[in-house]
C-alpha cells in the first residue's frame, strides 16, 4: 500500500478542500492519520466494523483493547449510547472539546469490533482544528487509537508515524507537532462513581473538583492479569515502550541521607537548582529525595556502560549537569510537568533512534499531571522501578 501524506500549512485557517479527500477515505473504509491535542490518531470509521480490523492489523493491535470514537460535537453522542449519564453531562460541559475519553453503554449503532467486545464504547471529542474539522467532514464518528506500531512510544509528530505507518494506511495528516504529548483522560462514567481507567491532562483535582467523588481503577497502578478484558485503552498490554530496557528511578519518602554517600555537588552541580539548601521549590521532592535519585541513576548507568553496554539517562533541566556519562537527555523542566509530558514519548523515540540498550530515567511526583506521566513511564519501563 502506498501511504500519501499531506501538510496542513496552518491548523488555525484550515480550508475544507484540504481535508476533502482524508475524509472521503474514511467513509469509504480507509485509515487516515491526524493531529490531535494529545498525540497523533490512527482514524477509521467506528460504524463500521471493517475498518476497526484495518486498524487493529495496521497497529498489530490486540482486538480485545478498545478504541475511543472521536466526534465533532455532542450531538453526535446521543446515537452512539444508551444514556449519557448525570456525571458524564457534568464532565462534557467542563472538558469537552479536550483531552477527556468517556466510557458509556454502547447502542447497537457501534459495533463490538470497534468496543473490543465490550457493551461500553469510549468517546472523546478533541480540542484541535484539523482533528474536529476531519471528523465533521467524514460524517461519522471517528475510531483512532494512537498511530503508531502497538507497544511502541505513541507519535507525536507525523514522522513518527511516517516512521511506523507508511505502507500500512492510505494518508497521513502532517499537522505539526501536538501540544500535549500524552493520551487522554479516560474516565468511565457507566458505573456508580465515575473511576479513572486512564491519567491524562485532565487530572484528579480537576475531576473531583466537577464531580466530587472519583475514584482509580487499579490498572492505573499496576499491571492487569493475563485473564482480565481491558476496559479502555492501555490498560492490559505493554505500551509506550522503548527497544531500550527502560528502568526508573523513584525515591522513597523517607530518603536518608547516607554518611559518607558521595554528593551531587561543586563542578557537577550545574543544575539552576540549589541541591544543597534542604529545598527543592516546586519539585515536589526535597533535596534529599533528589540527590538520592540522581546518586542511583548515576549508579546503574555507570555500571552498564562499564560493561559494554549503550545506555540512555533520562533527566530534567535542573538536574542536567549532574551527569556525565552516557547518553543524556532532558525530559523537561521538573517544575513544569507540561513540558515533561510534551517530550516524554519523543525522547523515547530518539533514544531508540540513538540504539541505546539500557534507559535509566528518573521519577515524578505523581499529583496532577505527574500522575499520567508516571503512568506512562511505568509502563514503557514494565514497571521496573528501584527505589532509594
Amino acid at each position: 500500500m502506498e501511504t500519501k501524506r499531506i501538510v496542513i500549512e496552518e491548523r488555525n485557517h484550515i480550508k475544507d478542500e484540504e481535508l476533502k479527500e482524508a475524509a472521503g477515505i474514511l467513509r469509504s473504509g480507509g485509515l487516515v492519520a491526524f493531529p490531535t491535542e494529545t498525540v497523533y490518531g490512527l482514524g477509521g470509521n467506528a460504524l463500521d466494523e471493517d475498518a476497526a480490523r484495518k486498524i487493529y492489523a495496521a497497529k498489530g493491535r490486540p482486538s480485545d483493547n478498545p478504541l475511543i470514537a472521536h466526534v465533532s460535537c455532542v450531538e453526535e453522542v446521543a446515537p452512539l449510547v444508551k444514556e449519557i449519564p448525570e456525571a458524564g453531562r457534568k464532565l462534557m460541559e467542563a472538558f469537552w472539546p479536550g483531552p477527556l475519553t468517556m466510557i458509556f453503554p454502547k447502542s447497537e449503532k457501534v459495533p463490538y469490533g470497534t468496543t473490543g467486545g465490550l457493551d461500553t464504547v469510549a468517546i472523546r471529542m478533541p480540542d484541535d482544528p484539523v482533528a474536529n474539522r476531519l471528523i465533521a467532514l467524514a460524517g461519522v464518528p471517528v475510531a483512532a487509537p494512537s498511530a503508531n506500531t502497538s507497544g511502541r512510544p505513541s507519535p507525536t509528530t507525523a514522522d513518527h508515524v511516517w516512521q511506523d505507518m507508511n505502507g500500512r494506511i492510505d494518508m497521513i495528516i502532517d499537522g505539526g507537532p501536538v501540544g500535549i504529548g500524552v493520551e487522554s483522560t479516560i474516565v468511565d462514567v457507566s458505573s456508580a462513581v465515575p473511576a479513572v481507567l486512564r491519567p491524562g491532562a485532565i487530572t484528579m483535582e480537576m475531576l473531583e473538583e466537577v464531580l466530587g467523588e472519583v475514584s482509580v481503577d487499579p490498572a492505573i497502578l499496576g499491571p492487569l492479569s493475563a485473564d482480565v478484558r481491558p476496559k479502555a485503552p492501555g490498560m492490559k498490554y505493554k505500551h509506550y515502550a522503548p527497544k531500550a530496557d527502560l528502568t526508573l528511578v523513584e525515591p522513597g519518602t523517607g530518603t536518608e541521607r547516607e554518611s559518607g554517600a558521595e554528593q551531587v555537588t561543586g563542578a557537577e552541580q550545574k543544575t539552576g537548582a540549589d541541591w544543597n539548601t534542604g529545598a527543592a521549590p516546586e519539585t515536589g521532592l526535597d533535596e534529599t529525595q533528589l540527590q538520592a535519585m540522581i546518586r542511583k541513576v548515576r549508579e546503574l548507568s555507570r555500571e552498564k556502560i562499564e560493561a559494554g553496554y549503550k545506555v540512555g539517562v533520562i533527566c530534567t533541566d535542573e538536574s542536567r549537569g549532574c551527569y556525565t556519562d552516557g547518553e543524556v537527555r532532558s525530559i523537561g523542566a521538573r517544575k513544569s510537568q507540561a513540558s515533561v509530558a510534551h517530550n516524554l514519548y519523543a525522547l523515547l523515540r530518539e533514544f531508540d533512534d540513538l540504539g541505546v540498550d539500557y534507559i535509566f530515567s528518573e521519577s515524578f511526583p505523581k499529583d496532577h499531571l505527574g500522575q499520567a506521566i508516571m503512568n506512562r513511564l511505568s509502563k514503557a519501563a514494565g514497571y521496573k522501578i528501584v527505589k532509594v
